[in-house]
This record gives C-alpha cells, sequence and structure tokens, in this order.
C-alpha cells in the first residue's frame, strides 16, 4: 500500500497524506457501485436531480474551510474566495436542462408504431480530476453523471486530496448512496489495471497529454469510452477596431490568474500592430502591480505554483526565450517572494518573442505570456492555429461578424469573442488536436454521459 501525499507550495511541508487502496480494494470499490447504481437509476429524475442541487447546497456550506484547504493544497490565494461559484453554477444549470437533455427522442407514435431513442445511463463512470480547479473540474462530470443516472467513482489529484473527500461528505449528507458517489485513492498503476480490466463504462480525466494517453492506453481493445481534456495553449488576438482597456483587462488577467494555472488561461497574445504597444504599456502597468506571496494572506493577488517542478519549466521556458532574443519586461525586483528556486514565481510578460520559442509552442501552464504583433487576420490565424493544441481562443473586436469568420478558421474547441478563460456550462467543453476528444456539460455532456436505447415497438391488429 502507497500513500498520496500532498506536499504545500505554501512551505513546503507535508499538508495532507492518504493511504491508497490495495488493488483488490478497488476492484471490490467499483463492485459496490455498480451493485447500487441500477437502484439509482430506478429513481425518478427529479428526485436524483434535487439530491445533487443539496449535495451542491452542502458543499458550499463548508466554503470557509474550503478556501483555506485550497490555499494550502494548491496555493491560490483565499483572497478569491474558493470556486463555490463556478461549481454552484454549473451544477445548476445542468440540472435545470437534464429533464430535457434526456428525454426520450420520439420518432412516431402511430396506430402502428412506437418508435422512439431513449437515453440509458452508462453504468459506473470513473472521473479523474485535476488540481487546478478540483471543485469546478469534478462538478462538471460528477453533477450531470449521477444526475443521469450513473455511479461515480471520484479519483482526485495528489495535491488536492480533500476534494473529493469533501464532495463525498456534501453528496452523501443529502442522501445520495454512499455506494452510488465514492472517492477513492488509487495509486498509477492501480487505476490503469482497473481501466483496462474493463471496469468503468467510462472514464473522464482532465490532465496532461502523456498522462492521458496513458488513459487511453489503459483502456485499448475495452470498448470504455473516454473524455479526455489534455493540455492548452489559448491565444487571444486583439484587432484594431478592439476595445483596447477591455482586452488588456481580461487576457492579462486570463493569462496570469491561479498564478497561470488555468485550463483555458491565456499563453499567447496576438496584437494587431496599430495597438501593439499600447497593449503591452497597459499589461505591463497591470502585471507589475501584483503581490506575489502566501495566498493566506488577504493581500495577496497571485499565489505559488502548486509544485517546485511546474515553476523550474516556466523558468527554463523563459530563460530559454530571453537566451534567444526575447525581452522580459517585468522587473524580478517586484517580488522578493521569488528567490528563483521554489514555488514562489514571479509573473512575466515576453515581447519579441516567436513560435521558434518553447513558451510560445509548448504548455507553460504559469504565469508568463508571449505577446506578439501581427498585421492582419491571415497572420493572426496562422499563428494562433500553429499549435499541437486547441481548447479555447479569444478574439477582440467590435465585429461581430468578423468574429466568427475568424472563429471558423481557426482550430480550437470553442471560440470567444471579447472575453475569454471562462466555461460557460450552455455550451460544450471541448477541444481538438492534443487538447482531447469529447465533450463535457451542455446537452452534449448528457449525452456522453449515457447511450442511446432504440425501441421500435409494432403494434398488431
Amino acid at each position: 500500500m502507497s500513500k498520496i501525499t500532498c506536499i504545500s507550495p505554501i512551505d513546503g511541508s507535508v499538508y495532507v497524506e492518504r493511504d491508497t487502496l490495495a488493488p483488490e480494494a478497488a476492484k471490490q470499490a467499483v463492485a459496490r457501485a455498480r451493485a447500487a447504481q441500477k437502484a439509482w437509476a430506478a429513481r425518478p429524475l427529479e428526485e436524483r436531480v434535487q439530491l445533487v442541487l443539496k449535495g451542491v447546497e452542502n458543499v458550499g456550506a463548508m466554503n470557509d474551510e474550503i478556501v483555506t484547504e485550497l490555499a494550502w493544497q494548491m496555493g491560490r490565494p483565499v483572497r478569491y474566495g474558493g470556486e463555490f461559484g463556478g461549481f454552484s453554477e454549473r451544477a445548476t444549470h445542468m440540472a435545470a436542462i437534464a429533464a430535457k437533455a434526456l428525454a426520450p427522442i420520439e420518432v412516431e407514435e402511430s396506430d402502428s408504431f412506437k418508435r422512439y431513442i431513449a437515453r440509458e445511463p452508462q453504468g459506473v463512470i470513473l472521473v479523474v480530476a485535476p488540481w487546478n480547479y478540483p471543485y469546478m473540474t469534478a462538478i462538471n462530470t460528477v453533477a450531470p453523471g449521477l444526475i443521469a443516472g450513473n455511479a461515480v467513482i471520484l479519483k482526485h489529484a495528489s495535491q488536492t486530496p480533500l476534494v473529493g473527500e469533501r464532495m463525498v461528505q456534501g453528496f452523501v449528507a443529502a442522501g445520495i448512496p454512499e455506494d452510488v458517489f465514492q472517492n477513492v485513492f488509487l495509486d498509477h498503476a492501480t487505476t490503469s489495471d482497473l481501466i483496462a480490466a474493463g471496469l468503468f463504462d467510462f472514464v473522464n480525466f482532465t490532465g496532461s497529454v502523456n498522462a492521458g494517453r496513458a488513459i487511453e492506453r489503459a483502456a485499448a481493445g475495452t470498448f470504455t469510452g473516454l473524455g479526455l481534456e489534455l493540455g492548452g495553449k489559448d491565444p487571444g488576438y486583439v484587432m484594431e477596431d478592439a476595445d483596447l482597456d477591455a482586452a488588456v483587462d481580461t487576457l492579462i488577467d486570463g493569462a496570469m490568474y491561479n498564478a497561470g494555472q488555468c485550463c483555458c488561461g491565456i499563453e499567447r497574445i496576438y496584437v494587431a500592430e496599430s495597438l501593439f504597444d499600447a497593449f503591452v504599456e497597459k499589461a505591463v502597468k497591470i502585471v507589475s502591480a501584483y503581490k506575489l506571496g502566501n495566498p493566506l494572506d488577504p493581500e495577496t493577488t497571485l499565489g505559488p505554483m502548486a509544485q517546485k517542478r511546474f515553476a523550474d519549466l516556466v523558468r527554463n521556458q523563459i530563460a530559454e526565450a530571453v537566451a534567444k532574443g526575447a525581452r522580459p519586461l517585468i522587473d524580478a525586483s517586484l517580488f522578493p517572494a521569488d528567490d528563483g528556486t521554489g514555488t514562489y514565481l514571479a509573473p512575466q510578460i515576453l515581447i519579441d518573442v516567436d513560435h521558434s520559442m518553447r513558451v510560445m509552442r509548448e504548455e507553460s501552464f504559469g504565469p508568463v505570456v508571449g505577446i506578439m504583433p501581427v498585421k492582419d487576420d491571415a497572420q493572426a490565424i496562422e499563428l494562433m492555429n500553429d499549435s499541437e493544441f486547441g481548447l479555447t481562443a479569444s478574439l477582440w473586436t467590435s465585429d461581430i461578424a468578423r468574429a466568427e469568420r475568424i472563429g471558423q478558421q481557426i482550430e480550437t474547441g470553442t471560440v470567444f469573442m471579447n472575453r475569454a478563460d471562462y466555461l460557460d456550462p450552455g455550451l460544450c467543453w471541448t477541444g481538438c488536436k492534443n487538447t482531447g476528444r469529447g465533450g463535457g456539460l451542455s446537452v452534449i455532456g448528457y449525452h456522453n454521459l449515457t447511450r442511446p436505447k432504440s425501441y421500435h415497438l409494432r403494434k398488431l391488429p
């Protein structure tokens, strides 16, 4: 038996430790979920909806403790109040659309035939959730999965082990059977073995490309459904007719919030030549005013990165870019908490960058952004598509038709106009290229968490 250990980015101390389940105990947990699932699915839809909403409410009642726990586990400053707003918004939306999304599709109701397509729950779903937005990413699948009649097993990242415990605590207290929604601590080998044995009907994973490949390899030959949200290198494009102040405020916040550790954070920005200098000047002013420090301090606006190795990766990307000619614009002396070796990393803006630099091609997942001038839409589209990833793109213009035309040419899962770094639960959350496959939330999210079942009923005279 191994241990899951959370090393706090605040001070390097061991914050949480949990024993992992032995392989046989893990199989038993899945077996209990499968045994409980059919009775859960047989309950009326509205009853499942109300129990899930009560579970969400119970999690919200713990928010004061959760905010502090998140700071200790992954470094987000307490001043931002945690994730309950988005957590609740997503669950509430999925509850509101459940009846329509899960309703049978009627094909014929006549004297001769009754034909329709029903939605059946997949069965037992495994949710492998990440640490960066640990509540919001998990609820994307947990809420609709349970509402649709599935049993859900949640395996959370080792950096945020308390999140799964809190969620199950709140949902079981609401009345959801403890075997229907379980939190488990598993090592990688046991997780892969369970998937390879075909014990799950659907696996939802959010994390790195390499880990997504490992999930896909484990599932090979089992015909297990997969939903994979992997890496990202999301661009922003500011056109000459954009609201400059709004574009700077939103894109820089999208690049730096949560120490840049956002799935759909802005990692590269392209600006029309006529606005480039003004955009950069405003961006530097915003970033230079951040306060990097202990996330438990309410004055802190930028906390540490979750792990030292994440900070080191970004440091190396910056150093390599500078060696190739990039120019850093943020004075590191403004951020004394960054000693160059630990989890506290000063934010950085780079100009004179190009796509030969790793910082403009590879996922950074940290508080750095490169900004390039572009001469026209064609160049911007070419640069935005010059990436192995495709999650979101943020377009800034006053012309919605222009945004739609450009959006049709961008290889991405979501096109934003005049906003960024937001997950709309009414729209499908999806990606392309090495960002992964599948789609969460919206009506499509329900379709991925259920399977179609056709009824062809002939009425004899």
